[in-house]
């Protein structure tokens, strides 16, 4: 049976539109450069996004250690900063199923193999370290040394890689508790001096869960925290350049630095000794 012609230019159509779909639902592009806009770079982060990881809730700003790692980024695969567009997504649509209209996506995400299923990942631009959160009335303020610190009422979450760490760099067995959220109470009580946790957990205890609350130190890196990575769209024609970017980056010293300057001297965060 003939169909007619205005039914086969409709098929044809609806035909060419699936196979679009599919290819951006599956990280593809349209574009020479493999990017969501010609020529540009799209960098989505979370909204609000913090300090120190993004400074004023302004990413384009490029302060603060994810927004500057961002553009040092996309620097290494060419793209100058008048090239990067920001915008704003949440961190579980981020790291769901399905097309995105950004090309890279930074919101501190651990690198994770179910994650991996769902959208690519790039390799690490930073692991974390164990931080000390206390407030200047503790008896724990000041205390920036191994030496000092040993000497105060440490509490740590059941279950985190805290209590090891406690133990390993200070050599003291901490109190444990049946969460961050107790350990924060106990805190406020007075009940312990200080709180090791990860970094990124320190930052947000400090600055909304503690009146007065400080992220006092740092542990020394030791490689053992988790993993943050870019994500990008499933089969991402960019993912190899980023990870080819961050191996340069860190080759040279630049993620280092950033790290340093961003999480360390902004925020007046000292490395324990």
């Amino acid at each position: 049976m003939t169909r007619p012609l205005r039914f086969t230019f409709a098929v044809a159509t609806a035909a060419v539109a699936a196979l679009a779909l599919s290819a951006c639902s599956a990280g593809g592009s349209s574009n020479a450069d493999g990017t969501v806009t010609d020529g540009k770079l799209t960098i989505a982060t979370g909204d609000p996004a913090y300090s120190p990881w993004i400074e004023d809730n302004e990413p384009e700003s490029g302060k603060g250690f994810e927004s500057a790692v961002a553009y040092a980024v996309a620097k290494e695969m060419g793209y100058g900063k008048s090239d990067v567009v920001w915008k704003r997504s949440t961190f579980d649509s981020a790291i769901a199923p399905g097309p995105k209209d950004w090309d890279l996506n930074v919101q501190q995400f651990s690198i994770d193999a179910k994650r991996k299923k769902a959208v690519d990942m790039s390799s690490a631009y930073y692991t974390t370290t164990q931080a000390v959160v206390t407030t200047s009335g503790s008896e724990a303020a000041g205390d920036t040394t191994i030496a000092a610190l040993k000497q105060d009422a440490i509490g740590v979450a059941t279950g985190s890689t805290s209590i090891a760490s406690v133990k390993d760099v200070l050599g003291v067995t901490p109190q444990v508790f049946n969460s961050n959220d107790d350990a924060v109470l106990a805190l406020k009580s007075g009940q312990i001096d200080a709180i090791v946790t990860d970094l990124p957990t320190a930052f947000y205890m400090a600055s909304a869960q503690v009146d007065d609350g400080t992220v006092s130190a740092q542990f020394p890196d030791d490689g053992e925290g988790d993993q943050f990575g870019f994500v990008l769209p499933k089969d991402s024609e960019l993912t190899s350049k980023v990870d080819e970017a961050l191996k340069t980056l860190d080759d040279d010293g630049t993620l280092q630095e950033l790290q340093t300057k961003w999480l360390s001297s902004e925020t007046g965060t000292p490395v324990l000794k």
